[in-house]
């Protein structure tokens, strides 16, 4: 089925989106960033509990819940501003493998530049050099950060999936389908 076909048969907000007020554009927003926050907390919080067991084996101590919260918090307000400047929409209208990997892959690169930049302010702001201030990504070598970027390119592809799936069908049908197993019917 294609995505005209979705559209057509589904949700009239996909077409032209019914103009929204203050109240329900905000609760709109907060929806979609407490979604993000959770998907990337989870995420987060699942690589740095491996991080915390590989390194309890060698007997060193690791506390990661603040970190992964801190980074999900950040990183969820930077996707959910870029959505907003259309940030990596170019392959929007095209199957859905385009969009979905064009955007793991664009915001693997926008958040991790966002990451370098936050720690650069934070390291320069407590009186460090920028060369003391730039982070280490794994242990600090090309393959390492490639290896990161890798991983998280890969963990935000489903998210993008489901986040691309729900916009080509619309919110009711998509959730109408993950949650009862059948679409909404259309108004």
């Amino acid at each position: 089925m294609s995505t005209e076909s979705l559209r057509a048969s589904g949700s009239t907000d996909v077409v032209s989106p019914p103009k929204r007020n203050l109240k329900t554009a905000a609760l709109d927003e907060a929806k979609s960033f407490v979604g993000i926050f959770i998907y990337l907390f989870i995420v987060f919080g699942l690589l740095s509990l491996h991080a915390w067991v590989v390194l309890s084996a060698e007997n060193i101590s690791y506390r990661f819940y603040g970190m992964a919260l801190i980074n999900a918090l950040v990183l969820s307000k930077i996707i959910l501003l870029a959505e907003g400047f259309r940030f990596a929409d170019k392959f929007k209208n095209q199957p859905l493998v385009y969009p979905v990997a064009y955007k793991a892959i664009a915001f693997t690169a926008l958040l991790f530049a966002a990451y370098v930049v936050e720690e650069i302010l934070v390291g320069l702001w407590h009186g460090k050099s920028l060369a003391e201030s730039f982070p280490v990504i794994g242990g600090g070598t090309i393959g390492e950060w490639l290896a990161a970027a890798l991983i998280m390119c890969i963990a935000l592809i489903p998210f993008f999936a489901f986040r691309e799936m729900t916009r080509v069908i619309g919110r009711p049908q998509f959730y109408g389908l993950c949650f009862t197993g059948r679409l909404k019917a259309a108004r």
